[in-house]
């Protein structure tokens, strides 16, 4: 079990390195040109010497391989650089960005998971029924709607039409609240973002739920548990669930990797100030240096939560310690 731990490691190392030299590399094959957000519009009208000293103080003037070397270093220094855009240390944008796209996309996290093994181990204890078939057909029907156009529906009815909830923004930026009332005002400006999260994330969920507890509710155990007489709802949360919440557990720390990249599309419909509606502001404005930061931070979260199902998994299924291939 050490030496898979171990190879896996040097796995991840590698796919750090090669996932930090895209980093650098992407930004700088997309299309547009830096100069003109660092001088601004007549950037084209500026004399050739000032262009020249404009790229020289960012370090645009070098070699892309000089510029990747300086790239690495200052990483290794823990060095993130500053945002061409916000003229700011970057590690001060994500300090500010990051808790409110943990908020948004930790909260729907949680409860996408709930809802979706909810229904998928009833409608798979259910197969067939009407529940069965009508609660799948609903779940399929989610799955098919986009984010963007599930948040703007939501705007439209519950913040336009009825004005129950606000339309953008995770706090009222012209009022000073402290204490719970900014709590609640918190909370308001997150129950949209959320649901929209929620109701696009939660087909995925219940879908392996209810796979994975129709695969196990075939075994031979559950057969064999029944015919001893053991009474169903016995029979279901002590044999079943348990066994068939394994593949579920591991997607759910596989997402938590991505707890940190935010949803782009919500965070940008609803103007969230989250990791994801900077990323997109970063990608608009060619605003390398943030790019950068933002796919590193994100890389690191995917790897630390595939290193964390490498872990746990062994711990909850025991023929993983053992070797034991899985069927026998």
């Amino acid at each position: 079990m050490t030496t898979v731990l171990v190879r896996r490691l040097w796995q991840y190392g590698a796919v750090l390195f090669l996932t930090v030299s895209l980093n650098f590399l992407l930004p700088r094959l997309m299309p547009g040109d830096p100069l003109a957000l660092l001088a601004g519009e007549d950037a084209a009208l500026l004399p050739a010497e000032t262009r020249a000293e404009i790229l020289r103080r960012h370090g645009l003037d070098q070699p892309l391989w000089r510029q990747y070397i300086r790239y690495l270093g200052d990483l290794a220094r823990a060095d993130w650089g500053y945002s061409y855009q916000q003229k700011r240390p970057i590690v001060d944008i994500l300090r500010e960005r990051l808790p409110w796209t943990v908020l948004l996309t930790g909260t729907s996290l949680l409860l996408s998971t709930a809802l979706g093994v909810l229904f998928g181990v009833l409608t798979a204890w259910r197969r067939g029924g009407a529940s069965d078939i009508g609660i799948l057909a609903f779940f399929l029907f989610l799955q098919s709607l986009p984010a963007f156009w599930v948040g703007m529906i939501f705007i439209a009815v519950f913040a336009v039409q009825l004005g129950w909830l606000p339309t953008f923004g995770a706090q009222t930026s012209w009022r000073q609240l402290a204490g719970w009332a900014r709590v609640a005002d918190i909370l308001k400006h997150l129950v949209l973002p959320v649901a929209t999260l929620t109701l696009v994330s939660v087909p995925g969920t219940f879908l392996i739920t209810r796979y994975s507890m129709l695969s196990v509710l075939r075994e031979d155990y559950i057969l064999v548990a029944r015919a001893k007489g053991l009474a169903e709802r016995a029979l279901m949360f002590r044999h079943a669930i348990r066994n068939a919440l394994l593949p579920v557990a591991t997607v759910f720390m596989l997402n938590l990797g991505f707890v940190v990249s935010g949803a782009t599309v919500v965070e940008t419909v609803f103007s969230y100030p989250g990791l994801g509606r900077l990323l997109y502001e970063a990608v608009l404005n060619r605003d390398y240096p943030v790019l950068q930061a933002a796919f590193l931070l994100i890389t690191v979260s995917v790897i630390a939560g595939n290193i964390l199902a490498d872990l746990v998994y062994p711990v909850l299924d025991p023929r993983v310690r053992r070797g034991v291939p899985d069927g026998r």
